[in-house]
């Protein structure tokens, strides 16, 4: 989420520009295609939420609390997943809770850490996860030549402070593999090596062998536009899939590689080849059987909503805009300016869709 988004903007919000006031076209067309969706009760572009992919009554309300000032909601969600061993939930509301803002000096989680103290699990890792969403807000989502030597000497800096507090986090408890992920997106922005990426992965994985946003983060480094290629990529997540068990969520993983390396230039027919077919047919049945409550099965309907309207599978894509909408912090959407402008173009298409066939 927080960490996610911050880091995936980076170096490719100047390609975005172009591309996206092609795919919006003319203001009569996008207000009659909205008018319509509004019409079969989706929410308007005003009314989306662009930080989360879901809703999660519970995180708005400790996000709520935060933004004023007050840490104990938050507290409250953080300890329960850890007397749950709920390690997906743990590093979903960590992420969310851990904004670059928590990190900054008289934030709710310095009251926090007042209050309880740094041996304190869940502060710990949600100081963590805020180090190094505040390492890539310094930064900015910009190229690099248009990064100034200034954001760069402030993101390195502060993602220098990362892996001590990553390491602090673990130790508070050893068996939650969410520091490690953090330590993934550290991995990312420092460029360690392969090995010691490696090294990583293999304590994360230990912990929790199918958790969904430690696949993500690692496919992200092992990305062509990070520290990897498309082959390493795409060989990453179809071994994590061959492994996985359905419901797992991890079905996402090719697709996700296919859209980092193939959609900016794809045309119409490359969406609609058999393989990329299959592929999200394979998605479509892992989330059916993964648990209804798994705080990212929504990160995945988001990606097969675009997949599925990109497709012309209008009637199965705007089942999943339905279960989602009114939120659109998730991938492809995030990786835009306006996420939810993005996102309503393409459900309004996938409406239109419909009332063609």
């Amino acid at each position: 989420m927080e960490i996610a988004r911050i880091v995936v903007v980076a170096l490719v919000a100047a390609v975005g520009v172009a591309y996206y006031r092609r795919l919006m076209g003319g203001p009569s067309s996008s207000g009659r295609s909205s008018r319509r969706a509004e019409a079969l009760g989706f929410l308007p572009q005003s009314e989306q939420n662009t930080r989360q992919a879901a809703g999660d009554a519970e995180l708005e309300r400790a996000e709520a609390a935060a933004a004023q000032g007050r840490w104990e909601p938050a507290a409250r969600l953080l300890a329960r997943t850890r007397e749950r061993r709920d390690w997906a939930r743990r590093s979903f509301y960590s992420d969310a809770l851990g904004s670059h803002r928590a990190a900054r000096p008289g934030s709710w989680l310095q009251a926090w850490e007042a209050a309880a103290g740094a041996d304190d699990p869940d502060v710990a890792l949600v100081r963590a996860r805020a180090t190094v969403s505040l390492a890539w807000h310094l930064r900015g989502g910009g190229w690099a030549k248009d990064t100034s030597r200034e954001q760069f000497a402030g993101f390195h800096e502060t993602l220098a402070r990362a892996p001590q507090v990553n390491a602090r986090a673990a130790e508070l408890n050893p068996d939650d593999p969410s520091p490690y992920v953090s330590e993934i997106w550290t991995a990312l922005g420092m460029g360690y090596s392969r090995e010691r990426m490696r090294r990583i992965w293999q304590e994360a994985t230990a912990r929790d062998p199918y958790h969904f946003g430690a696949h993500c983060a690692a496919l992200q480094y092992w990305c062509a536009k990070w520290r990897g290629s498309e082959d390493l990529a795409v060989s990453f997540a179809r071994e994590a899939v061959a492994k996985a068990p359905r419901g797992s969520l991890l079905s996402a993983l090719p697709l996700i590689a296919w859209y980092e390396h193939r959609d900016d230039a794809a045309e119409g027919d490359d969406f609609r080849a058999p393989y990329l077919v299959a592929m999200v047919d394979a998605a479509l049945a892992d989330v059916a059987a993964a648990p209804q409550d798994h705080p990212d099965t929504a990160a995945v309907r988001h990606l097969l909503a675009y997949f599925l309207t990109r497709q012309g599978r209008h009637e199965a894509a705007l089942l999943q805009f339905r279960l989602v909408d009114g939120y659109v912090g998730a991938l492809p959407w995030r990786y835009w300016e306006d996420p939810a402008a993005v996102y309503c173009l393409w459900r309004n298409r996938a409406v239109k869709g419909v009332r063609r066939g």
